[in-house]
């Protein structure tokens, strides 16, 4: 083999493997890096990726066996919510940002907040979560396990958001990527921000047929 050869075979084994493409869960198909929707996988307590027709079979609740539900797309926002810091105290939340779900299986609300390890659940009893919630209406259109109810404490006021769950663990791993000191850091506020910006410009107020 000639040096020229032999220059070609090493910087063919030193080139990195490309990445393998993201697959649905169910059905294997490759999926589109910016167009795909997300499960929630009940049993396991987790999100699966998943194409338009598959998802499309979770849409309701029940459906199949119940162990995945399609992630739904809805963003809603309570303006008029009495959520305040007297409130927010009761929550115990160390950080100015929590979620809350309701867990089907449990039958109860999960508190979790970012942190440098990820999702962080609350230990606070649940009723004082039902308590603090009641202040807002989004609470009662909450879908069990693929919604959150989204808060953020800054500058004096308390936003109240009802988001898809997918979105509230891709702000967890946005923070736990970014975080650095006590507080996050410099970075990781304005990545925050920025992320509640978006959340706003996509909410509405809810409607009549938004209820279950």
């Amino acid at each position: 083999m000639g040096p020229q050869a032999a220059h070609r075979g090493l910087r063919r084994f030193r080139a990195p493997t490309p990445p393998a493409p993201e697959r649905c869960e169910l059905c294997s198909v490759v999926l589109a890096e910016h167009n795909h929707r997300h499960l929630v996988d009940t049993k396991r307590r987790a999100l699966a990726c998943a194409c338009t027709p598959c998802a499309l079979l979770f849409d309701r609740p029940g459906s199949g066996s119940g162990q995945f539900r399609t992630v739904p797309a809805r963003y809603l926002v309570d303006s008029g919510h009495t959520l305040d810091d007297a409130a927010w105290d009761l929550l115990q939340i160390p950080v100015g940002v929590a979620f809350f779900l309701r867990n089907a299986d449990l039958d109860r609300l999960v508190a979790l907040y970012p942190s440098p390890a990820g999702a962080t659940e609350s230990e606070l009893d649940p009723s004082t979560w039902q308590t603090v919630l009641g202040a807002s209406r989004l609470s009662a259109l909450l879908e069990p396990d693929v919604e959150a109810l989204l808060l953020r404490r800054f500058e004096g006021r308390i936003d109240c958001y009802l988001v898809p769950v997918d979105v509230c663990y891709e702000l967890v791993g946005r923070m736990r990527l970014l975080w650095q000191g006590f507080d996050g850091g410099a970075e990781a506020r304005a990545a925050l921000t920025d992320f509640f910006a978006k959340i706003a410009r996509r909410a509405r107020e809810p409607k009549e047929d938004d209820r279950p």
